[in-house]
């Protein structure tokens, strides 16, 4: 199994597309729809559904153009159920980014369980403060956890934003994502990959440093 990132859009949010064989799962398809549709057929790879880690507006802009090219589900945790089409809620009016919305989720995920869609499996995590609804995809097979705007690369996500809360946030690494095996890769929403032990060692973020 291979997955690749692809900065997407003004705020180069990655997209992952986690693929076996001619299978795959997008993640997060923040933008430039058109092109992401290209690039999967290009590659010839069939879309199985669509995951989100949580419903920013820089996460969620291509959607719309996936779903209605491949018909395909939309996964989102209940918490943000309203956020796909309102755009105070998902941040694009705040932003001045216009009016980004996306269809309505298919499938409300409201447990921390396993996930499997077609031959991928994923455990579910769910780790709010960046956002109340925020998951945190593992992908043991793979070891790799998809991780939205959680944690970054000595760094973590942003909690000034609605219903984003520091307290809740660090609660969520440390007691979620910190607990995974240490070379688990980290997949984050914006920059680069990293991994649990090198942020578990550097992150200023997680030691105070």
């Amino acid at each position: 199994m291979d997955w690749t990132q692809l900065p997407l859009g003004p705020l180069q949010t990655n997209c992952y597309v986690l693929s076996h064989d001619s299978k795959c799962i997008v993640f997060d398809p923040g933008s430039e729809g058109e092109q992401l549709v290209e690039w999967l057929n290009e590659n010839k790879l069939e879309p199985l559904a669509i995951l989100l880690t949580h419903a920013h507006f820089d996460h969620i802009g291509a959607v719309g153009s996936l779903k209605q090219t491949f018909n395909i589900p939309i996964y989102l945790h209940e918490k943000e159920e309203q956020w796909l089409g309102d755009p105070t809620l998902n941040g694009s009016s705040r932003f001045e980014m216009g009016t980004i919305t996306a269809p309505e989720a298919d499938i409300l995920l409201d447990e921390e369980t396993e996930l499997t869609v077609g031959p991928f499996t994923f455990q579910l995590l769910h780790t709010p403060g960046h956002s109340p609804g925020s998951i945190s995809y593992y992908f043991a097979e793979g070891g790799a956890l998809f991780a939205g705007d959680t944690l970054f690369m000595g760094s973590i996500g942003r909690t000034d934003l609605p219903g984003g809360s520091h307290e809740q946030l660090l609660d969520s690494i440390h007691g979620k994502l910190m607990s995974l095996p240490e070379e688990t890769i980290v997949l984050p929403g914006h920059g680069p990959a990293t991994s649990i032990i090198s942020e578990m060692d550097s992150n200023p973020f997680l030691n105070g440093f």
